[in-house]
């Protein structure tokens, strides 16, 4: 599926809008669009970056209340849960501690929040570019106990969509092992964990829909692991996991249709990339 720039293009029965805050107004993040057929005919899909939400006191009220109100439903559920797999509830207890929240803001009550995760013992965390370019000013990180500290931003690489941070040695994050490059396969199963809607910790499965998956995101194609495992706004920049804990994937967008949120349809820049852009920029940077 290639995907490329049309934002002003006649909406089809298949057009893809833009992602929604979550009080449900489109945002301006940075779309792209490519031809697809549909079972009504010819469309348009549009792909847009997951994490570029500014979660405000106000929407964190609402995603805060959402579920305080799931604690008053007393309606037994209608089936039973199917069981999750060992290794992949071994690989979320290994996972979640090398995440954390990554909050860009420009003091002034505007911002973004977004994921990332630690790379190696001297603290380093990539996340996504486009959550300290929607962010501005200073950077800051929400650790997995929940203190907050300063966040160093070590460089950045636009094009690749990925940023490199650093955070206080006091921090204690546990780095994640990375998947050899290569080594994703088709149908195996795998984690998002991030902060979704500024729920952080949070840890959603699926499977590996696609590899080499060509899409375009503004004016930089990016060649992408594709997952339907559910990416919503502040899952960017957090790690997509296999069922070993390594890191296969950096999540940065998703498809959409109609503004309707998640449609099991994401998009994750691949770990060669990610190890070789970091390296690069932890070089450069110290």
């Amino acid at each position: 599926m290639a995907v490329q720039t049309g934002l002003g293009e006649p909406r089809g029965p298949w057009f893809v809008s833009p992602e929604l805050d979550p009080d449900g107004r489109t945002r301006d993040g940075v779309p792209a669009t490519g031809s697809r057929p549909g079972p009504h005919g010819p469309g348009r899909l549009l792909v847009a970056a997951a994490a570029v939400v500014a979660l405000s006191t106000a929407s964190g009220a609402v995603a805060g209340a959402w579920v305080a109100n799931l604690d008053e439903l007393t309606d037994p559920p209608a089936a039973s849960a199917a069981p999750v797999p060992a290794e992949l509830i071994t690989a979320a207890e290994r996972t979640v501690p090398g995440v954390v929240s990554v909050l860009a803001g420009d003091g002034r009550g505007r911002g973004a929040t977004g994921s990332g995760f630690a790379v190696d013992d001297q603290q380093h965390i990539v996340t996504n570019d486009h959550i300290l370019a929607r962010g501005g000013g200073t950077v800051a990180v929400e650790l997995p106990d929940g203190r907050r500290v300063p966040a160093q931003v070590v460089g950045r690489e636009p094009r690749s969509d990925l940023a490199v941070l650093r955070v206080p040695a006091s921090a204690g994050l546990a780095p994640l092992p990375l998947a050899k490059p290569g080594s994703t396969r088709v149908g195996e199963p795998v984690l998002a964990v991030g902060s979704p809607l500024g729920l952080s910790g949070t840890v959603t499965a699926g499977i590996v829909s696609a590899l080499d998956r060509e899409v375009r995101l503004g004016d930089n194609r990016h060649t992408a692991v594709q997952t339907d495992a559910s990416i919503n706004p502040g899952n960017s920049g957090g790690p997509l996991v296999n069922a070993r804990g390594e890191v296969v994937g950096v999540n940065t967008a998703i498809a959409t249709i109609d503004g309707n949120g998640s449609i099991g349809i994401g998009f994750a820049i691949p770990i060669d990339q990610v190890q070789q852009t970091a390296d690069t920029i932890i070089g450069r940077g110290g």
